[in-house]
Protein backbone atom coordinates (compact mmCIF):
# COMPACT_ATOMS: atom_id res chain seq x y z
CA UNK A 1 0.00 0.00 0.00
CA UNK A 2 1.48 3.09 -1.16
CA UNK A 3 0.22 6.77 0.07
CA UNK A 4 1.20 9.75 -1.50
CA UNK A 5 2.25 12.71 -0.16
CA UNK A 6 0.72 15.64 -1.48
CA UNK A 7 3.48 18.62 -1.68
CA UNK A 8 2.07 21.98 -0.44
CA UNK A 9 1.98 24.53 -3.48
CA UNK A 10 3.24 28.48 -2.88
CA UNK A 11 0.91 30.60 -5.11
CA UNK A 12 3.67 33.65 -5.41
CA UNK A 13 3.31 36.20 -8.01
CA UNK A 14 4.58 33.71 -10.63
CA UNK A 15 2.10 31.22 -9.83
CA UNK A 16 -0.66 33.72 -10.05
CA UNK A 17 0.51 34.51 -13.68
CA UNK A 18 0.49 31.07 -14.12
CA UNK A 19 -3.18 30.35 -13.10
CA UNK A 20 -4.18 33.47 -15.29
CA UNK A 21 -2.35 32.40 -18.05
CA UNK A 22 -0.51 34.60 -20.60
CA UNK A 23 -1.53 38.26 -20.79
CA UNK A 24 -3.38 39.25 -23.59
CA UNK A 25 -1.93 42.23 -26.07
CA UNK A 26 -4.99 42.56 -27.66
CA UNK A 27 -5.54 46.31 -27.68
CA UNK A 28 -1.88 46.96 -28.38
CA UNK A 29 -2.43 44.52 -31.38
CA UNK A 30 -5.13 46.29 -32.51
CA UNK A 31 -3.35 49.56 -32.04
CA UNK A 32 -0.62 48.22 -34.31
CA UNK A 33 -2.99 46.84 -36.81
CA UNK A 34 -4.98 50.03 -37.05
CA UNK A 35 -2.51 52.45 -37.26
CA UNK A 36 -1.65 52.31 -41.23
CA UNK A 37 -4.81 52.50 -42.12
CA UNK A 38 -5.07 55.60 -39.51
CA UNK A 39 -2.29 57.46 -41.17
CA UNK A 40 -4.10 56.57 -44.42
CA UNK A 41 -7.33 58.04 -43.47
CA UNK A 42 -6.74 61.70 -44.40
CA UNK A 43 -5.66 60.73 -47.97
CA UNK A 44 -9.07 58.32 -48.35
CA UNK A 45 -11.31 61.17 -46.89
CA UNK A 46 -9.84 63.93 -49.36
CA UNK A 47 -9.64 61.25 -52.50
CA UNK A 48 -13.17 61.18 -51.24
CA UNK A 49 -13.88 64.59 -51.22
CA UNK A 50 -12.52 65.95 -54.12
CA UNK A 51 -12.99 62.24 -57.04
CA UNK A 52 -15.61 60.06 -55.60
CA UNK A 53 -18.08 62.38 -54.31
CA UNK A 54 -18.36 64.66 -57.70
CA UNK A 55 -18.21 61.63 -59.14
CA UNK A 56 -21.07 60.16 -57.61
CA UNK A 57 -22.66 64.24 -58.18
CA UNK A 58 -21.92 63.93 -61.79
CA UNK A 59 -23.73 60.73 -62.31
CA UNK A 60 -26.82 62.00 -60.70
CA UNK A 61 -26.80 65.05 -62.98
CA UNK A 62 -26.78 62.88 -66.08
CA UNK A 63 -29.92 61.93 -65.39
CA UNK A 64 -31.64 65.33 -64.62
CA UNK A 65 -32.94 67.63 -67.25
CA UNK A 66 -30.28 70.41 -65.47
CA UNK A 67 -30.44 73.52 -67.46
CA UNK A 68 -29.16 77.40 -66.86
CA UNK A 69 -33.14 77.21 -65.07
CA UNK A 70 -32.05 75.20 -62.53
CA UNK A 71 -27.72 76.30 -61.81
CA UNK A 72 -29.34 77.45 -57.99
CA UNK A 73 -31.09 74.36 -57.24
CA UNK A 74 -29.89 71.58 -59.27
CA UNK A 75 -31.69 69.11 -57.00
CA UNK A 76 -34.77 70.48 -58.06
CA UNK A 77 -34.39 69.93 -61.80
CA UNK A 78 -36.75 67.41 -63.65
CA UNK A 79 -36.17 63.79 -63.91
CA UNK A 80 -35.32 63.16 -67.39
CA UNK A 81 -34.58 59.38 -66.55
CA UNK A 82 -32.25 58.26 -70.11
CA UNK A 83 -32.99 60.81 -72.45
CA UNK A 84 -29.85 62.54 -71.98
CA UNK A 85 -27.79 59.21 -72.71
CA UNK A 86 -30.24 58.88 -76.05
CA UNK A 87 -29.62 62.49 -76.85
CA UNK A 88 -25.99 61.59 -76.75
CA UNK A 89 -25.58 58.69 -78.62
CA UNK A 90 -28.24 59.57 -81.06
CA UNK A 91 -25.40 60.06 -84.17
CA UNK A 92 -28.40 60.97 -86.52
CA UNK A 93 -28.94 64.02 -84.43
CA UNK A 94 -26.56 67.31 -84.55
CA UNK A 95 -25.60 66.78 -80.55
CA UNK A 96 -25.01 62.85 -81.19
CA UNK A 97 -23.11 63.87 -84.90
CA UNK A 98 -20.77 66.26 -83.24
CA UNK A 99 -19.95 63.86 -80.05
CA UNK A 100 -18.96 61.09 -82.09
CA UNK A 101 -16.86 63.42 -84.57
CA UNK A 102 -15.24 64.92 -81.30
CA UNK A 103 -14.49 60.79 -79.80
CA UNK A 104 -12.91 59.77 -83.43
CA UNK A 105 -10.91 62.87 -83.21
CA UNK A 106 -9.52 61.83 -79.65
CA UNK A 107 -8.87 58.74 -80.45
CA UNK A 108 -6.77 59.62 -83.81
CA UNK A 109 -4.61 62.33 -81.85
CA UNK A 110 -4.26 59.90 -78.48
CA UNK A 111 -2.90 57.05 -81.05
CA UNK A 112 -0.68 59.03 -82.15
CA UNK A 113 0.04 60.90 -79.06
CA UNK A 114 1.13 57.80 -77.32
CA UNK A 115 2.87 56.09 -80.25
CA UNK A 116 5.00 59.42 -80.52
CA UNK A 117 5.67 59.51 -76.80
CA UNK A 118 6.80 56.03 -76.82
CA UNK A 119 8.53 55.92 -79.57
CA UNK A 120 10.76 59.00 -78.64
CA UNK A 121 10.90 58.29 -75.23
CA UNK A 122 12.22 54.87 -75.58
CA UNK A 123 14.67 55.71 -78.19
CA UNK A 124 16.40 58.42 -76.27
CA UNK A 125 16.47 56.32 -72.86
CA UNK A 126 17.92 53.76 -74.74
CA UNK A 127 20.64 56.30 -76.66
CA UNK A 128 21.33 57.56 -72.99
CA UNK A 129 22.43 54.18 -71.12
CA UNK A 130 25.91 54.20 -72.48
CA UNK A 131 28.11 56.49 -70.48
CA UNK A 132 29.61 59.88 -72.27
CA UNK A 133 30.50 63.34 -71.33
CA UNK A 134 27.68 65.77 -71.08
CA UNK A 135 25.13 62.75 -70.18
CA UNK A 136 23.53 63.88 -66.93
CA UNK A 137 23.19 67.65 -68.62
CA UNK A 138 21.60 65.96 -71.74
CA UNK A 139 19.26 64.12 -69.38
CA UNK A 140 18.03 66.97 -67.64
CA UNK A 141 17.75 69.09 -70.70
CA UNK A 142 14.88 66.06 -71.50
CA UNK A 143 12.53 66.38 -69.15
CA UNK A 144 12.62 70.31 -69.11
CA UNK A 145 9.25 70.20 -70.80
CA UNK A 146 7.51 67.76 -68.62
CA UNK A 147 8.97 69.96 -65.50
CA UNK A 148 7.84 73.07 -67.51
CA UNK A 149 4.09 74.27 -65.71
CA UNK A 150 1.51 73.29 -68.33
CA UNK A 151 -0.06 76.87 -69.20
CA UNK A 152 3.68 78.10 -69.17
CA UNK A 153 4.72 75.89 -71.46
CA UNK A 154 1.73 76.13 -73.78
CA UNK A 155 1.11 79.73 -74.28
CA UNK A 156 4.66 79.60 -75.22
CA UNK A 157 3.57 77.74 -78.45
CA UNK A 158 0.86 79.49 -78.86
CA UNK A 159 2.95 82.38 -79.24
CA UNK A 160 5.62 80.26 -81.22
CA UNK A 161 2.25 79.14 -83.82
CA UNK A 162 1.34 82.83 -84.71
CA UNK A 163 0.70 83.11 -87.81
CA UNK A 164 2.65 86.46 -88.87
CA UNK A 165 5.25 86.76 -86.13
CA UNK A 166 5.57 83.06 -84.95
CA UNK A 167 8.52 80.96 -85.01
CA UNK A 168 7.41 78.39 -86.66
CA UNK A 169 6.28 80.14 -89.35
CA UNK A 170 9.70 82.01 -89.81
CA UNK A 171 11.78 79.13 -89.73
CA UNK A 172 9.97 76.87 -92.14
CA UNK A 173 8.44 79.67 -94.37
CA UNK A 174 11.67 82.14 -93.82
CA UNK A 175 14.22 80.75 -93.39
CA UNK A 176 13.43 76.86 -94.61
CA UNK A 177 11.50 77.82 -97.53
CA UNK A 178 9.50 74.47 -96.71
CA UNK A 179 6.15 76.12 -97.14
CA UNK A 180 4.80 78.63 -99.99
CA UNK A 181 3.34 81.21 -97.46
CA UNK A 182 3.10 81.15 -93.42
CA UNK A 183 0.48 78.90 -92.33
CA UNK A 184 -2.37 78.83 -89.69
CA UNK A 185 -1.26 76.61 -87.34
CA UNK A 186 -4.32 77.33 -84.25
CA UNK A 187 -7.33 77.16 -86.93
CA UNK A 188 -8.64 74.69 -89.81
CA UNK A 189 -6.88 71.27 -89.94
CA UNK A 190 -3.23 72.15 -89.12
CA UNK A 191 -4.77 73.08 -85.57
CA UNK A 192 -4.68 69.14 -85.29
CA UNK A 193 -0.54 69.46 -86.23
CA UNK A 194 -0.55 71.86 -84.06
CA UNK A 195 -2.34 70.16 -81.25
CA UNK A 196 -0.44 67.16 -81.09
CA UNK A 197 3.25 68.89 -81.90
CA UNK A 198 2.46 70.31 -78.24
CA UNK A 199 1.76 66.64 -76.53
CA UNK A 200 3.95 65.24 -77.84
CA UNK A 201 6.71 67.59 -76.87
CA UNK A 202 5.32 67.68 -73.49
CA UNK A 203 4.45 63.74 -72.93
CA UNK A 204 7.33 62.22 -74.40
CA UNK A 205 9.99 63.24 -71.31
CA UNK A 206 7.49 61.15 -68.82
CA UNK A 207 8.06 58.20 -71.35
CA UNK A 208 12.10 58.56 -71.36
CA UNK A 209 11.92 58.58 -67.37
CA UNK A 210 9.71 55.83 -67.05
CA UNK A 211 11.55 53.52 -70.23
CA UNK A 212 15.15 55.35 -68.16
CA UNK A 213 14.15 53.69 -64.95
CA UNK A 214 12.65 50.28 -66.16
CA UNK A 215 16.24 50.08 -68.12
CA UNK A 216 18.32 49.97 -64.83
CA UNK A 217 17.23 46.61 -63.78
CA UNK A 218 18.16 44.64 -67.21
CA UNK A 219 21.40 43.35 -66.47
CA UNK A 220 25.02 44.44 -68.31
CA UNK A 221 25.68 40.69 -68.42
CA UNK A 222 23.02 40.21 -71.11
CA UNK A 223 23.92 42.65 -73.60
CA UNK A 224 27.48 41.51 -73.30
CA UNK A 225 26.46 38.02 -73.76
CA UNK A 226 24.56 39.08 -76.94
CA UNK A 227 27.52 41.32 -78.44
CA UNK A 228 29.90 38.07 -77.99
CA UNK A 229 27.66 35.73 -80.18
CA UNK A 230 27.10 38.02 -82.48
CA UNK A 231 23.70 40.32 -82.02
CA UNK A 232 24.15 43.43 -83.24
CA UNK A 233 22.20 46.76 -81.79
CA UNK A 234 19.23 46.19 -83.32
CA UNK A 235 18.96 42.60 -82.62
CA UNK A 236 19.78 43.17 -79.03
CA UNK A 237 16.82 45.86 -78.57
CA UNK A 238 14.56 43.54 -80.04
CA UNK A 239 15.63 40.62 -77.70
CA UNK A 240 16.93 41.73 -74.68
CA UNK A 241 15.69 45.28 -74.43
CA UNK A 242 11.66 45.11 -75.68
CA UNK A 243 10.86 42.15 -73.68
CA UNK A 244 13.03 42.98 -70.49
CA UNK A 245 10.65 46.30 -70.63
CA UNK A 246 7.49 44.36 -71.25
CA UNK A 247 6.23 45.31 -67.43
CA UNK A 248 6.96 48.68 -67.76
CA UNK A 249 5.89 49.17 -71.30
CA UNK A 250 2.44 47.87 -70.17
CA UNK A 251 1.88 50.85 -67.66
CA UNK A 252 3.35 53.49 -69.65
CA UNK A 253 0.92 52.91 -72.22
CA UNK A 254 -2.01 52.90 -70.20
CA UNK A 255 -0.94 55.54 -68.09
CA UNK A 256 -0.19 58.24 -71.26
CA UNK A 257 -3.62 56.85 -73.18
CA UNK A 258 -5.15 58.23 -69.94
CA UNK A 259 -3.56 61.29 -69.59
CA UNK A 260 -4.37 61.81 -72.98
CA UNK A 261 -7.53 61.40 -74.25
CA UNK A 262 -8.43 63.29 -70.88
CA UNK A 263 -6.44 65.99 -71.30
CA UNK A 264 -7.91 69.24 -70.88
CA UNK A 265 -5.37 71.82 -70.36
CA UNK A 266 -3.26 71.76 -73.41
CA UNK A 267 -6.22 72.45 -76.10
CA UNK A 268 -8.10 74.75 -73.78
CA UNK A 269 -4.90 76.90 -73.46
CA UNK A 270 -3.90 76.58 -77.19
CA UNK A 271 -7.52 77.08 -78.61
CA UNK A 272 -9.58 78.44 -76.21
CA UNK A 273 -13.29 77.78 -75.27
CA UNK A 274 -14.04 77.27 -78.56
CA UNK A 275 -11.36 74.29 -80.30
CA UNK A 276 -11.42 74.16 -84.04
CA UNK A 277 -13.34 71.30 -85.97
CA UNK A 278 -10.46 69.33 -86.61
CA UNK A 279 -8.90 69.83 -82.87
CA UNK A 280 -12.21 68.83 -81.06
CA UNK A 281 -11.22 67.04 -78.08
CA UNK A 282 -13.77 65.49 -76.29
CA UNK A 283 -12.57 66.78 -73.26
CA UNK A 284 -13.12 70.25 -74.53
CA UNK A 285 -16.45 69.02 -76.04
CA UNK A 286 -18.10 68.19 -73.30
CA UNK A 287 -16.84 71.50 -71.24
CA UNK A 288 -18.49 73.26 -74.21
CA UNK A 289 -21.71 71.23 -74.00
CA UNK A 290 -22.00 72.17 -70.23
CA UNK A 291 -20.64 75.39 -69.80
CA UNK A 292 -21.19 76.93 -73.13
CA UNK A 293 -24.14 76.17 -73.88
CA UNK A 294 -25.36 74.94 -70.08
CA UNK A 295 -27.06 71.88 -70.67
CA UNK A 296 -25.21 70.28 -67.60
CA UNK A 297 -27.38 67.14 -67.95
CA UNK A 298 -26.51 66.25 -71.14
CA UNK A 299 -22.77 67.20 -70.19
CA UNK A 300 -23.04 64.85 -67.92
CA UNK A 301 -24.15 61.86 -69.49
CA UNK A 302 -21.41 62.68 -71.99
CA UNK A 303 -19.00 62.84 -69.39
CA UNK A 304 -20.65 59.15 -67.97
CA UNK A 305 -19.82 57.60 -71.26
CA UNK A 306 -16.68 58.64 -70.96
CA UNK A 307 -15.68 57.08 -67.91
CA UNK A 308 -17.53 53.78 -68.97
CA UNK A 309 -15.64 54.08 -72.27
CA UNK A 310 -12.34 54.23 -70.48
CA UNK A 311 -13.17 51.67 -67.72
CA UNK A 312 -14.18 49.68 -70.91
CA UNK A 313 -10.55 49.97 -72.51
CA UNK A 314 -8.70 49.86 -69.30
CA UNK A 315 -9.88 46.41 -68.27
CA UNK A 316 -9.46 44.89 -71.81
CA UNK A 317 -5.83 46.26 -72.10
CA UNK A 318 -5.11 45.06 -68.87
CA UNK A 319 -6.96 41.48 -69.93
CA UNK A 320 -5.35 41.43 -72.89
CA UNK A 321 -1.22 42.28 -72.27
CA UNK A 322 -1.46 40.06 -68.62
CA UNK A 323 -2.62 36.77 -71.02
CA UNK A 324 -0.06 37.97 -73.44
CA UNK A 325 2.85 38.21 -70.62
CA UNK A 326 1.47 34.67 -69.18
CA UNK A 327 2.02 33.19 -72.82
CA UNK A 328 5.16 34.22 -72.70
CA UNK A 329 6.10 32.70 -69.74
CA UNK A 330 4.51 29.30 -70.12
Amino acid sequence: MTSTVELPVHKGESGDKAARGPRRRVPGRIRRIGLPYLLLLPALILELLVHLVPMVIGIVMSFKELTQFYIRDWGAAPWAGLDNFRMAVDFDAPVGEALLHSFLVTVGFTLASVGLCWLIGTAAAICMQDTFRGRGLLRALFLVPYALPVYAAVITWVFMFQHDNGLVNHVLHDQLGLTDKPSFWLIGDNSFIALLVVSVWKGWPFAFLIVMAGLQNIPRELYEAAALDGAGMWQQIRRITLPSLGAVNQVLILVLFLWTFNDFNTPYVLFGKSAPEAADLISVHIYQASFVTWNFGTGSAMSVLLLLFLLLVTGVYLAVTSRGRRASRA
